[in-house]
């Protein structure tokens, strides 16, 4: 929340949201060919090279998104903490960002 406002702040990833979409939407067209692939009996080691593939495309959209998030919402935060003279919200979006990169390395 913009604490000025009361409205919702835009995410990090607002500037680059149509990127983001288009390369979600070209993993979606990904997982539908791996479907695809397995409907019609391919070879199994061609289906996993484009599992990888998608996992790999995954993986670059949330590193943006993790990146996005530091250099915004943290980075927000430790100047709202600044401001406040506490550093209660810096760390919890350094929680959230480490509890993030905890579920990716899972």
């Amino acid at each position: 929340m913009d604490i000025d406002t009361g409205h919702a702040a835009p995410h990090g990833y607002t500037t680059d949201k149509d990127a983001y979409l288009k390369r979600l939407r070209r993993i979606e067209g990904q997982v539908r060919g791996i479907a695809r692939m397995v409907e019609e009996d391919q070879y199994c080691i061609d289906i996993l090279t484009q599992v990888a593939a998608v996992n790999k495309a995954l993986h670059a959209v949330s590193m943006g998104l993790l990146e996005d998030h530091i250099s915004h919402c943290v980075v927000g935060a430790a100047r709202e903490s600044q401001a406040a003279g506490t550093d209660d919200a810096v760390q919890e979006k350094v929680q959230e960002a480490t509890a993030a990169i905890g579920r990716l390395l899972r």
